[in-house]
C-alpha cells in the first residue's frame, strides 16, 4: 500500500515511490543493537535520535527528556517511535507515549524484551536472585555498574550491593567471545556464579520490524 502522504517523481514511463521518513528515539544503550537491525534490512527510511544511556541512573527523567525530543522533531517525520521499554519510570513513560500519540517498545526494560517478554516472565519467578548485563553493560561495565556505584573507590561494598545475587546472566546479542571473557571476569568481579545466555535481539527486533512494515 502506498501512504498517503508519499511522494512520487515522475521518472519517465515508472514512478519512483519515496517512503516518508520516520524517526527512532532511542535509549544510548541500544544504538549499536538498533543500527545492526535496520542497516542489514536497509531501512533507510528510518532516522535514529539516542538519549543518553546515563538516564537510566535517573528514570523519572526519561519521559520528559522522551517529550522533549518528540515535541522538537515531530514536524519533520511521518511517524515516531520511541524506543525505550518502561526502564523504570513506573508507567509514566508508557503514558507520556501515549499523551504524544507515539509507539514505545512493550516490556518492563530491554533485559525483558532481549529474552522476549514472554520468556522473560515465565522465567522471572525462579531467577529473582540473577544480575543481568547486555553487550552495551559488558562493554561498559566499569562506567555504568562498577563505578557508578562506588566499587572503585570503595570495593568492600561489593557484598552489600550483589550478596542477594547469585549469579550474573549474560545475555548476548552478539556472539563475541571478547565480550564472552570480559562478561565471565565481571561475574567473578561481583563474586557471582556466571551463565551466557544468547538472546539476539528478541522482541527489539520484532518491534523494529512491525514498525518499519507500517
Amino acid at each position: 500500500m502506498i501512504p498517503d502522504d508519499a511522494t512520487l517523481r515522475d521518472e519517465g514511463a515508472a514512478f519512483h515511490v519515496e517512503r516518508p521518513r520516520g524517526l527512532m528515539i532511542a535509549c544510548g544503550a541500544l544504538a549499536r543493537e538498533i543500527l545492526a537491525v535496520t542497516k542489514t534490512r536497509g531501512w533507510d527510511h528510518m532516522d535514529l535520535i539516542c538519549l543518553p544511556a546515563n538516564l537510566h541512573s535517573h528514570p523519572d527523567r526519561i519521559p520528559e527528556a522522551v517529550r522533549v525530543c518528540v515535541e522538537k522533531h515531530e514536524d519533520r517525520y511521518s511517524e515516531i517511535f520511541v524506543v525505550y521499554a518502561d526502564c523504570g519510570t513506573g508507567g509514566k513513560l508508557f503514558d507520556m507515549c501515549n499523551k504524544l500519540g507515539v509507539k514505545m517498545v512493550e516490556g518492563p526494560h530491554c533485559y525483558s524484551f532481549f529474552e522476549g517478554n514472554e520468556l522473560f516472565t515465565e522465567q522471572a519467578a525462579d531467577e529473582f536472585t540473577a544480575f543481568y548485563l547486555t553487550d552495551f553493560l559488558v562493554r561498559q561495565f566499569d562506567a555504568f555498574v562498577w563505578n557508578m556505584l562506588g566499587l572503585d573507590r570503595h570495593p568492600q561494598l561489593r557484598d552489600m550491593y550483589f550478596g542477594n545475587y547469585e549469579k550474573l546472566v549474560y545475555q548476548a546479542q552478539t556472539n563475541d567471545p571478547a565480550l564472552d571473557a570480559k562478561a565471565e571476569a565481571c561475574a567473578a568481579r561481583l563474586g557471582l556464579a556466571y551463565e551466557r545466555r544468547f538472546t539476539g535481539y528478541g522482541d527489539l527486533e520484532t518491534t523494529l520490524e512491525s514498525w518499519a512494515k507500517d
